[in-house]
């Protein structure tokens, strides 16, 4: 049950991207949006503390996803506008780096409670109230100092909208492939404490450790992006691969050091992929191009991450083919985008 509604939960996550994309172009408001979709996705966490039932919880858990596939399209593109003038991938890996900084301390402050207070899960998630209250202030200052996001875009796309060109689709499939052969972390996290790799309370640390390379590959890929453009993609998307022999056929060591390589692959992902979109995408499009791209990301990594489950239960090997093979078949997609922004 545990492992359908989290999947459940991000399908809602990536999948209504696609509708909230759409009406983010339509309706052009993005603080309004991106303010109502992280007031659904802050303040359903917190409120875990008054659930007294594993029904109720889940609710909360996809009403929490929900929130933030409203908010997404919307704030992406809005990122985007404001790109124009800092660069693009160092734009979204500073957004990725913050995002895990936040995503370490939160889960520490958690960790802490639980230990001093024995497990006490109530309070625990009643605390997250404060970051929640204090992102949603941040929102209304940033509503007030830029009350029209699209202003900030330095130049202007004049030509006329005829659809999403066709490098937009080739990109979005090589896209789907990399989502599909990424593993996700409650896989691994069984994988490590089934084979008895490591102890229940080590588990939470090599996540944090994945986080925090996260966040420092997000800003080196992002500054890289700025510096020689879709290439970075061929060498993020080569280095990413080679994640699941480390973390699924070694032994502790490897298992470490393939947390490091997932989270650079975390990292790239969310900052350089991101950028890809901004560059190819006119600026009164970038809603529904984020949606579709956010969308078809969910949903292959739903079906990848299906699929890799039902392997791991035949055989651990079939998981490191499949893994490293989906993934690298993504990568003439990257290169011939490369050549063509060359």
């Amino acid at each position: 049950m545990v492992g359908v509604v989290s999947g459940f939960g991000e399908l809602i996550a990536y999948g209504m991207r696609l509708f909230s994309g759409r009406i983010t172009d339509r309706i052009r408001r993005y603080w309004l949006i991106t303010i109502l979709g992280y007031s659904i996705n802050l303040l359903a966490v917190p409120l875990l503390a008054l659930a007294g039932n594993w029904i109720l919880a889940s609710m909360l858990i996809a009403l929490e996803r929900f929130g933030k596939s409203i908010r997404s399209p919307a704030r992406d593109a809005m990122l985007s506008f404001a790109s124009s003038r800092v660069g693009r991938g160092w734009t979204y890996g500073l957004h990725e780096a913050l995002d895990q900084i936040g995503a370490v301390l939160g889960s520490l402050a958690v960790a802490a409670i639980l230990y001093a207070r024995s497990g006490n899960y109530r309070l625990g998630f009643a605390v997250l109230l404060v970051p929640a209250m204090l992102s949603l202030a941040m929102l209304a200052v940033g509503r007030l100092l830029y009350p029209n996001p699209a202003n900030l875009e330095v130049k202007k796309r004049t030509v006329e909208w005829q659809g999403f060109k066709k490098r937009f689709w080739i990109y979005i499939l090589a896209v789907s492939l990399v989502a599909m052969g990424f593993a996700d972390f409650p896989l691994i996290a069984y994988h490590f404490q089934s084979k008895r790799l490591f102890s229940e309370a080590t588990i939470p640390l090599l996540y944090a450790t994945a986080m925090g390379v996260d966040a420092v590959a997000a800003l080196l890929f992002g500054y890289l992006y700025d510096r020689i453009g879709a290439k970075t993609l061929v060498i993020a998307a080569s280095v990413s691969s080679v994640f699941a022999p480390f973390v699924f056929l070694g032994g502790s060591g490897a298992a470490w050091a393939g947390m490091v390589i997932w989270g650079i692959g975390m990292g790239w992902q969310e900052s350089v992929m991101r950028s890809v979109i901004t560059d190819i995408t006119p600026s009164d499009k970038r809603g529904s191009a984020f949606g579709i791209f956010n969308s078809v990301y969910g949903v292959a990594w739903f079906l990848g991450s299906a699929l890799i489950g039902l392997l791991y239960g035949w055989s651990i090997a079939a998981v490191v083919v499949f893994s490293v093979g989906i993934q690298l078949l993504a990568v003439p997609f990257y290169v011939a985008l490369a050549l063509k922004k060359a």
